[in-house]
């Protein structure tokens, strides 16, 4: 029996109206999401289906992102005040938006500046009392700087927060668009906290988001109802179910049956046979993202510049896009995707040569190869539609040249605790824009600050590549920046810390009565999707 269907099902069933069939009822809208969430926290998680489930759905941030443009424009903030020197920050709140509630508070306040102190301190302060509930770590908040860029955030009354900063930088605001970046209820964080239960304000998550959480189910569901009172208006889907459905194959088969009407990331090789269903509908987005495999530069041989510069030139990436991604992405060069601020267009790639790679190999000593593991990703992204695939593939191309590489793969919470604690040799993984700024890519997967948090597979740390991105920081001239960032994709070329392999597009599936549903630099959007 498949328990989780039966279970789904069931659950559904029990939702609607006496004598009504579950394709009848259009306020029950199903989701077949790709993974568990690690947490419905979005401070303390850092995975996308984890940001699906918990930020893009229950929260939001002071700020969204304009999707013509990916610049920042007002959400909980109706607006901001920059001072001449970039160096401090006012936001104005927006006024009269309320809290959702769950069986064991019921706010008493609407959103005010306490909550955005709060949701900053407890990622900023190590001696806050909240700082370490959950063993939370803060990967992102950390990942691109805040910790220490942050200088001082004080309230200066209900409606008006300050930021001080340590030093101007060119992505701040954007940051606050980003899913850490929610804000949470600093009043239920107190109650909780009282009661000795503060773990409650992550497992049992009040924001003023669309949706509540209303049950949880460990790898099988979860269900959502609607926020009465959501500040953007009525949501037209009042329950909303993810089906936690890791293979790609069978989310398919449940959305071809109607037992979900809305997959994420469809294998390219059903492309063809979601487009000639008439009940479905195939939607692609120009992501920006990039997938790759990453060297750990903290372990031998990969701490040899030659061995990876031979393993770039042992893979034949054009191949992988061709056979893998059939035509939803482009062969990557850098670690910034080619439609964003800074993309070096005549940068240098690594073209297919086993010669030049066995010749390397030899000059570092490995004329007879190695033995290494090779980590695929168990789950499937825009950037890496198949990683088993792809791992297969680069295993290949790998004994060509004498490298033996075992494929191994973990449940996706421990492959991502697995790289953060630098347990991998070479790890297939991938990144897609949080807020449109290059910052989030050199930065966040390759600055030496990123080594510590854990974002930065490569374990790289370069002097030279890291002055040139930190100054691109402090920078707000465009053109200034895009040079700088230029200069460090140069360096990263030569040290060549990762294969990067492709830029990919954002595919989702529909049923094809679904409308309003959307995805976007802001993750996807629930609140104005409905069953016609």
């Amino acid at each position: 029996m498949d328990f989780r269907k039966t279970s789904l099902v069931l659950l559904m069933s029990a939702m609607l109206p006496a004598g009504a069939t579950l394709a009848a009822d259009n306020s029950v809208l199903v989701y077949c999401s790709e993974a568990s969430p690690e947490s419905f926290n979005p401070q303390i998680a850092s995975s996308g289906p984890s940001f699906v489930a918990s930020s893009q759905v229950l929260y939001n941030r002071l700020v969204t992102f304009r999707e013509s443009d990916n610049l920042p424009i007002p959400s909980l903030a109706t607006g901001w005040k920059i001072s001449p020197d970039g160096k401090t920050y006012i936001f104005t709140l927006r006024q009269g938006v309320k809290f959702n509630s769950n069986k064991f508070f019921t706010p008493r306040r609407d959103f005010n500046a306490d909550d955005v102190i709060f949701s900053v301190l407890r990622q900023k302060d190590a001696d806050h009392p909240y700082h370490k509930v959950s063993q939370a770590t803060y990967e992102y908040f950390n990942d691109v700087g805040l910790g220490s860029l942050i200088q001082d955030v004080k309230k200066i009354d209900d409606y008006h927060v300050q930021f001080s900063l340590t030093k101007p930088d060119a992505s701040f605001l954007a940051d606050w668009g980003m899913d850490f970046a929610s804000i949470l209820s600093a009043e239920y964080a107190d109650a909780m906290l009282k009661a000795g239960t503060p773990e409650r304000v992550d497992t049992d998550p009040i924001g003023t988001g669309p949706y509540n959480l209303q049950e949880y189910k460990v790898d099988s569901i979860i269900r959502y109802q609607a926020n009465p009172h959501y500040w953007q208006g009525d949501v037209p889907t009042k329950r909303l179910i993810f089906s936690i459905t890791p293979n790609v194959s069978t989310r398919l088969a449940k959305l071809e049956k109607n037992e979900c009407q809305i997959i994420p990331a469809p294998s390219p090789v059903n492309f063809d046979q979601i487009k000639n269903n008439k009940d479905l509908a195939l939607h692609s987005v120009d992501g920006m993202s990039v997938g790759y495999l990453a060297f750990n530069t903290a372990k031998k041989p990969f701490d040899n510049v030659l061995v990876r510069q031979a393993l770039n030139y042992a893979v034949d990436k054009k191949a992988i896009v061709d056979a893998v991604f059939l035509g939803s992405g482009t062969v990557a060069k850098s670690p910034i995707p080619p439609n964003m601020l800074g993309f070096d267009k005549d940068l240098a790639d690594y073209p297919y040569d086993p010669a030049k790679a066995r010749a390397l190999l030899k000059q570092a000593g490995f004329e007879k190869g190695f033995t290494t593991d090779l980590w695929s990703m168990p789950v499937q992204r825009p950037y890496n539609p198949n990683s088993r695939r792809i791992a297969e593939m680069i295993q290949s191309d790998w004994a060509k040249v004498g490298v033996t590489a075992k494929i191994v793969t973990y449940e996706w919470g421990e492959y991502l605790a697995g790289i953060r604690k630098g347990e991998h040799s070479t790890a297939l993984f991938g990144w897609m824009s949080d807020n449109g700024d290059p910052d989030n890519f050199a930065n966040t997967l390759l600055g030496c600050d990123s080594v510590k948090s854990g974002s930065n597979a490569a374990f790289w740390c370069d002097k030279q590549y890291d002055a040139l991105i930190q100054q691109a920081k402090i920078i707000s001239d465009p053109a200034q920046r895009a040079a700088l960032y230029k200069q460090a994709q140069q360096v990263f070329h030569q040290q060549a810390p990762w294969v990067p392999l492709a830029n990919g597009k954002t595919f989702y599936a529909t049923r094809s009565n679904v409308t309003g549903y959307s995805v976007s630099l802001n993750g996807s959007d629930f609140s104005k999707a409905k069953l016609n």
